[in-house]
């Protein structure tokens, strides 16, 4: 609070004056000045990290010290609480910026050649140049793996979490406790099971099949634990307004709970595929290696995007690297679209129908009304 004029005056904590501004500036510029004189003439410290770090906790004393000035300690406070959240941020996102722009950078040589798109590795080698060879085995190999797996996870995965959601007793306990073990499952250890359990004792060949399994595995806790989270945000009102009403526990659950929950079950699916997209040790002992195209994901090795990466980018050659570098551009760009996908198709908040949705309520509301008009036409006909 501040007196103007005898009258007492709030100040807003969420927007920054010219004080502030200046503040800012100049305790970032005495920071960078205090931290060179630092490293160049007073100590022998070196290296751009701590050059970065020392500077940033320079800043903030300095900042702290240049509003104490003009503002009480509780505004103090809340602007060093506010640029500390942001300053996190910051390097959050300069984080996620070098994470995404490095492989796209290295990368860069290989994705603007149209072959990498639509060829596989069958006809080159490590000393070839960029013009041939691509990485149409590895996409495909990733796309048909991460089907086979969402086809067992999303049926499992749900009924799963409504399982834990709707039955008590010690058998849902022990189901919960067995889950929260699961999601800490090494992945080579998804890969053994499935090799031991499909491949050695049944006899089935190492394939996109037995990859999509062991992914499957990996997948399935996470996408049970978060739809169990989303499950329970229900509000318990709308099942009881539904059993109040004469439906069963099964109506309630596929009619209520399920679209009100499905945004959330889309974000649990999409949590669940970036997890299992990703793995590299279990589509290696189940699937194998391979520089050819397989589309037959029950016959044969095949490579997945993850697989193609690490074996590209360990190879000596530079052309090889860039390879490697443009198939992990090329895997975040899948999961992109993945991700856009799954928001459009179940996105949509509770209640929203689409225009199919619409149109087979409106011809079932035309079909119960024609019943109910030929059955009061059959009543008056009784009745007469």
């Amino acid at each position: 609070m501040s007196t103007v004029d005898g009258c007492e005056r709030r100040r807003s904590t969420g927007t920054a004056d010219r004080g502030d501004v200046v503040a800012l500036i100049g305790a970032g510029a005495a920071a960078l000045a205090v931290t060179w004189l630092v490293f160049t003439r007073l100590a022998p410290f070196g290296g751009v990290i701590g050059f970065l770090v020392i500077a940033w906790v320079m800043f903030l004393a300095l900042y702290g010290l240049l509003t104490s000035f003009e503002e009480n300690a509780l505004t103090v406070r809340d602007r060093l609480a506010r640029v500390l959240v942001c300053s996190l941020a910051f390097v959050a996102l300069a984080g996620l910026i070098v994470i995404v722009g490095y492989p796209l950078v290295r990368g860069i040589t290989a994705l603007r050649h149209l072959n990498f798109f639509t060829e596989d590795m069958a006809t080159a080698g490590p000393l070839d140049p960029l013009t041939q060879g691509g990485i149409l085995h590895a996409v495909v190999g990733t796309l048909e793996q991460i089907a086979i797996a969402l086809a067992i996870v999303i049926p499992l995965g749900v009924t799963c979490a409504v399982f834990l959601n709707e039955a008590r007793g010690t058998f849902a306990r022990l189901v919960r406790t067995v889950t929260d073990a699961m999601t800490a499952l090494p992945s080579i250890i998804a890969g053994l099971f499935v090799y031991a359990a499909l491949i050695l004792a049944l006899g089935l060949e190492r394939s996109g099949l037995a990859a999509g399994c062991a992914i499957s595995v990996m997948m399935l806790p996470i996408v049970i634990r978060a739809a169990d989270v989303v499950l329970r945000m229900v509000p318990g009102s709308l099942r009881e307004a539904s059993l109040a009403l004469g439906a069963g526990q099964l109506r309630t659950v596929w009619h209520v709970v399920l679209p009100t929950a499905r945004s959330g079950l889309t974000t649990a699916v999409l949590l669940g595929t970036a997890r299992g997209i990703g793995e590299t040790s279990p589509v290696l002992i189940t699937a194998g290696f391979t520089a050819y195209l397989n589309t037959d994901p029950t016959s044969g090795p095949m490579i997945s995007l993850p697989l193609a990466t690490f074996s590209l980018v360990t190879s000596p050659e530079e052309a090889m690297k860039a390879r490697g570098f443009g198939a992990a551009a090329v895997l975040m760009l899948l999961v992109l679209v993945l991700f856009v996908l799954a928001r459009v198709l179940g996105g949509r908040p509770a209640g929203e129908l689409s225009r199919g949705q619409r149109a087979r309520r409106e011809r079932a509301s035309m079909s119960d009304r024609e019943r109910f008009i030929a059955r009061i036409n059959e009543r008056n006909g009784e009745d007469q």
